[in-house]
């Protein structure tokens, strides 16, 4: 086995696994039943009789309202940290290459400039903080890594914003979107071929971040995805749409890094324009 994805039937995974078949890329593709991550017997058992060697580590726990609570606290814990911990091991044992998902929400979202990869870390939420937990054990166990923080991730293939907006915009006429948190949005075909172009190239290894270029606010980010309908998108405050988890507030991230691999990075209109012809 070449490689191994895990979570390859969620949003990312499973726009990998399109990625992997258009380029005639062998891999397999585990979910939760056919190999459990928070099993560290299973994830040895698992790894040593298969091999690999890329193992571009999707599955994760991204329900970030549930995680500030039971259960979903002790589903983030064992997903996000105790899986992610039994990989890495797994994968250094085997002398694999593990690419791990990260997220902006490692920031407290304080920062008025970007957040470049140095940075200094502070998540607010228990999934930041699960989330920034992992790189750590990814950066400590293993030999050759590659962590990728992203943000505001939206693709074809599972729940996410866009999703929603076109959703609600059936049945109202108007709706209300915070405008005082700023990020990037990003398109899954984007976050996988950027993963794939790390490995090809032989990009060096370590932290990188990467989403659509530009940035906005969730309230710009509606308005541009509703542009063609009748409804009216009108911008609320945080404090007036109360969430169980803290958002960061501007966690624009500096994709310096990345760029000066020579990966080309669309800007998030571009991105989304192309998502909507391809979802109609």
């Amino acid at each position: 086995m070449k490689n191994l994805l895990t979570g390859g039937n969620g949003q990312l995974g499973t726009q990998l696994q399109h990625l992997f078949d258009d380029k005639g890329i062998e891999y397999t593709a585990t979910d939760s039943k056919e190999l459990d991550i928070t099993n560290a017997e299973e994830v040895n058992e698992y790894f040593e009789s298969n091999r690999p060697e890329f193992v571009y580590h999707c599955a994760a726990f991204t329900a970030v309202d549930a995680a500030e609570e039971e259960p979903g606290k002790s589903l983030n814990q064992k997903v996000n940290i105790d899986g992610t911990r039994n990989i890495a091991e797994a994968a250094q044992k085997v002398g694999a290459t593990l690419i791990y998902i990260s997220t902006d929400y490692v920031f407290d979202g304080n920062n008025d400039g970007m957040y470049t990869e140095e940075s200094a870390t502070n998540p607010q939420n228990e999934y930041g903080k699960a989330k920034l937990t992992g790189e750590e054990l990814v950066a400590s166990i293993m030999d050759k890594y590659y962590i990728v923080r992203t943000s505001w991730v939206f693709g074809e293939y599972g729940k996410n914003f866009i999703f929603t907006m076109l959703n609600l915009a059936k049945t109202h006429d108007e709706l209300t979107v915070v405008d005082d948190q700023v990020g990037r949005p990003t398109w899954t075909k984007t976050l996988a071929d950027f993963m794939l172009y790390l490995v090809q190239h032989n990009c060096e290894y370590g932290l990188y971040q990467l989403s659509n270029d530009d940035s906005c606010s969730w309230y710009e980010f509606a308005v541009e995805v509703l542009k063609d309908t009748n409804v009216t998108v009108k911008p609320v405050t945080s404090e007036q749409y109360p969430q169980k988890a803290y958002r960061p507030k501007h966690s624009i991230m500096d994709l310096t890094k990345a760029k000066n691999t020579g990966f080309e990075i669309i800007s998030w209109q571009e991105a989304l324009q192309d998502f909507l012809k391809k979802i109609n």
